[in-house]
């Protein structure tokens, strides 16, 4: 066990004993009993004092010192608890005392560990909180935003002053690859540590016990006695929360002047992948129950993580065999194989990353990026002769085996081989730079650390300089699913380069039958269209009919065909029915409430979306010339389901219009409408012109319909407003957010930032924000109305005077509370929706700009 004066040296870690330090952290007590949880072998020495007893604990019975009913509880816990030593947990226990505890225990190595904390405030918050963060994260398809956002909603639900998400390189180094931390504090994002800040018995550990607590890193350690049971044994405490920690890392940790820490587990198959790392810079106890809330969620994030790693490589696959594919389709057909791969070198950029890429075929020097200079490509290619063999070849530190490499490692440490041919003699070259050269620094360089008794080796900054020193002349490695991607590429170009002439024949042939079926198709869809415009031309018109009338039905029939072409071609052979209805429509809207439209997402395929179009438009001008839509008292109802065996049924309903009376001649409008389902799709047409108001029912076919998830769409009073900015670029844009619920505000700023825009500022008071606007001029800002026990007035008053245009945004069903002086001020409803906020942010900047 490390002792304070011990002489310290980074190698000390790697011998300590930490899983048997014989000691415990204040904030909670221990008991550790014999494996039935009868009687108490061993104590912290705090344990008397916390739980509110006299005499003599070691010898007690279980039941003396905590009563028969939590010892009875206590022993059931035990029984269920997971197996490997994990805790089973037990909330709220009141002793004879009156004093609460929340008590975890579970058994080890014979003995029965129990772990007394006093009961939390609110064990349900944290535990609603932890299924919401989850949720949170659940949708997310990328591990940059998965981490971005995991590190924001750790600091929002906990409370630390940092939060980091640490990465374990192969090497056993780690960098920080995402961070959520206090303005005033230095960014550690982007740096690296060595494999020997977290020794190897410590990752051991992080596998067993996936959470890590140092309330206060000057805490006084409470003994557990005895220290040696009567057959010589410590107390082995790996999965006991309490557990003390070494004091070397408690050096370490103030050293950065952090007074309390916690760390989460990230395990990939069964592999500590890294470490959600919390620090906060005062004491900080975390209660039982929101160390379960951070458990599941660490627990759920890495199962999430892996499943996007697997993604990854899959995606990866994937674009590795599309740029393979693409080669191939390109090489097709050429005439000279070798220009073809020296112009298709960019290309191959896809397959791995590189910082740059060189090409030796045929005796020519094709390069690109970052490379060593023409003069050693010769020496490489030279060596490259000896290794590949007519297989790839790879290695991270280059100048250990061409030792003139050293010279250029800035620009091509690492170098990955692929040869072109069966006999060494053209190869392809994937470079990597210097790690420490490519290392994206986000901290101070000059940022003076606290140096501790136990040497100044022990600080963040001194960590780095001896990492830079471990990986100088080294790269990012090869990994083993990019040697994969070389050996296609390898087999695939050796393939091109040998078998080019007959692919060549092929590849012309099938490019010509694919060519004539497209003409084919294309040949029968035009005839259809032009059969169909041919109809509506020559068929006979109305007694009484003007040339006028005519051509304006003619044009409404023509621009309904080809609203349902467009759409048909646009949206994978068919179209939404709420689509159809709404663009029909349009025109007679409005700005009242005359139109109602109510049913599911019903999607038509080409054939029913064309004929729809035309009955649908027949319908609409009908309406709008004599019927519910010729005034405006007149209302339209449009209702449509699914029935029982799939088909689709639409009832299409007129009210307040004038009286109808049933025509005395069908024209062709009145038999298109009637004859058209039946006919063309073997569906139902029915119209009863009552005096009331026109009544029509169609039922569509089931095969000619389905159910489908709708699109995002803008609704049409929105429409309008981002139609008139459509043109309006967000990209570069800044933004202050002023938004009181944090779960709310992150996905404000996801949206805006997904537009381009970046975020000045989230702020939650008035003073918050007044604070930023101090520092910065954003150019727009979005502000929620009701901020708790004030409002955004006041903040609205200083962006006018600022010149600043801005939003209100409420989840209120009306702006009651908007002062009248700011009714001109667009409003937006809660929750938000991606494309009317985006509408509304690019109107009132386009107005600004156009005064």
């Amino acid at each position: 066990m490390m002792t304070e004066t011990t002489k310290v040296d980074l190698t000390n870690c790697d011998r300590e004993p930490i899983h048997i330090p014989g000691s415990i952290q204040p904030h909670g007590c221990l008991i550790a009993c014999d494996a039935t949880a009868s009687e108490v072998l061993r104590h912290s020495l705090n344990a008397a004092e916390m739980l509110g007893v006299e005499g003599e604990i070691n010898g007690t019975k279980l039941e003396a010192l905590l009563g028969s009913a939590n010892a009875h509880d206590i022993r059931n816990a035990l029984a269920r608890a997971p197996a490997g030593g994990r805790a089973a947990l037990l909330f709220g226990k009141t002793l004879a005392n009156g004093r609460s505890f929340d008590i975890a225990v579970h058994r080890f190595k014979g003995s029965s560990i129990i772990e007394c904390e006093p009961m939390g405030e609110d064990a349900a918050h944290p535990l609603e909180l932890a299924r919401t963060m989850i949720g949170r994260i659940a949708t997310i398809n990328s591990i940059e935003k998965l981490t971005k956002d995991a590190a924001r909603l750790i600091q929002a639900a906990l409370g630390y002053d940092r939060v980091m998400i640490y990465q374990f390189g192969h090497d056993g180094a780690g960098k920080v690859v995402s961070e959520t931390k206090r303005p005033d504090l230095e960014s550690f994002l982007g740096q690296y540590f060595p494999a020997t800040d977290i020794p190897q018995q410590a990752r051991a550990l992080y596998l067993k016990n996936t959470i890590r607590i140092i309330s206060d890193a000057n805490f006084e350690r409470i003994p557990v006695m005895p220290v040696l049971d009567a057959s010589g044994e410590p107390l082995d405490l790996s999965f006991a929360h309490l557990r003390s920690v070494s004091p070397i890392h408690c050096e370490y940790l103030r050293n950065m002047g952090v007074g309390a820490s916690m760390s989460i587990s990230i395990i990939v198959d069964g592999t500590l992948w890294g470490l959600i790392a919390c620090h906060h810079y005062d004491k900080r106890t975390l209660s039982m129950a929101q160390r379960v809330a951070a458990e599941m969620f660490g627990e759920f994030f890495s199962l999430h993580l892996n499943a996007l790693r697997r993604k990854e490589t899959l995606d990866a696959a994937e674009a590795a065999r599309e740029a393979l594919d693409s080669f191939l389709r390109h090489a097709v057909g050429v005439q000279d194989i070798n220009d073809t791969l020296r112009e298709k070198l960019p290309d191959f950029g896809k397959l791995i990353a590189a910082d740059g890429l060189a090409m030796w075929l045929d005796g020519q020097l094709t390069t690109i990026g970052s490379t060593p200079p023409p003069e050693a490509i010769g020496v490489l290619s030279g060596f490259a002769e000896t290794v590949a063999e007519g297989q790839i070849w790879a290695s991270n530190k280059l100048s250990n085996v061409v030792p003139s490499a050293e010279s250029y490692a800035d620009r091509a440490a690492g170098m990955l081989v692929v040869p072109l041919s069966q006999r060494p003699r053209d190869f392809l070259y994937f470079f990597r730079k210097e790690l420490v050269h490519t290392l994206d620094w986000a901290g101070n360089p000059d940022k003076v650390y606290e140096t501790g008794p136990l040497g100044d080796r022990l600080t963040p900054r001194k960590s780095f300089a001896i990492w830079k020193e471990t990986v100088h002349l080294q790269s990012a490695p090869w990994t083993e699913p990019e040697r994969q991607f070389a050996e296609a590429a390898r087999s695939a170009l050796v393939e091109v380069i040998l078998q080019h002439s007959e692919l060549l024949a092929d590849e012309r042939a099938k490019a010509e039958v694919r060519q004539r079926m497209l003409n084919e198709e294309l040949n029968h869809r035009v005839k259809n269209i032009l059969a169909v415009i041919r109809s509506l031309v020559s068929l006979p018109t109305d007694d009484g009919e003007t040339l006028e009338n005519y051509v304006a039905s003619l044009r409404g029939r023509i621009q309904a065909l080809s609203l349902a072409h467009d759409q048909v071609v646009r949206g994978e052979g068919g179209g939404a029915l709420f689509d159809l209805l709404d663009a029909e429509l349009m025109p007679y809207r409005g700005t009242g409430d005359a139109i109602d439209l109510q049913g599911p997402h019903v999607w038509m395929d080409a054939r029913a979306f064309s004929i729809m179009a035309l009955v649908l438009h027949e319908l609409s001008t009908n309406a709008a010339k004599y019927g519910a839509l010729s005034r405006p008292e007149g209302r339209l109802s449009v209702r449509w389901s699914i029935d029982e065996v799939g088909a689709c049924r639409i009832t299409w309903l007129e009210t307040g219009g004038p009286p109808v009376k049933p025509p005395e001649r069908r024209g062709f409008g009145s038999m298109l409408i009637k004859r058209s389902i039946p006919f063309d799709l073997g569906g139902e047409s029915d119209v009863d012109y009552r005096p009331e108001g026109v009544v029509a029912q169609f039922r569509l076919p089931a095969r000619f319909v389905s159910l489908r998830a709708p699109t995002v769409a803008i609704r049409q009073n929105d429409a309008i407003a981002a139609t008139v900015a459509s043109n309006h670029d967000l990209d570069g844009k800044t933004a202050l957010i002023v938004e009181d619920q944090m779960l709310i505000a992150i996905d404000l700023e996801q949206m805006l930032e997904g537009a381009g825009m970046s975020i000045l500022g989230t702020a939650t008071s008035p003073r918050d924000a007044l604070a930023v606007l101090a520092r910065n001029t954003p150019d727009v800002a979005v502000l929620d109305v009701n901020l708790g026990d004030g409002t955004s007035e006041t903040i609205a008053r200083h962006l006018q005077e600022m010149g600043v245009p801005f939003i209100f945004a409420t989840g209120y069903g009306d702006g009651g509370i908007i002062p009248d002086d700011f009714s001109g001020v667009p409003v937006v409803r809660k929750p938000y929706e991606r494309d009317v906020i985006l509408g509304q942010l690019r109107n009132i900047l386009a107005s600004r700009s156009r005064q």
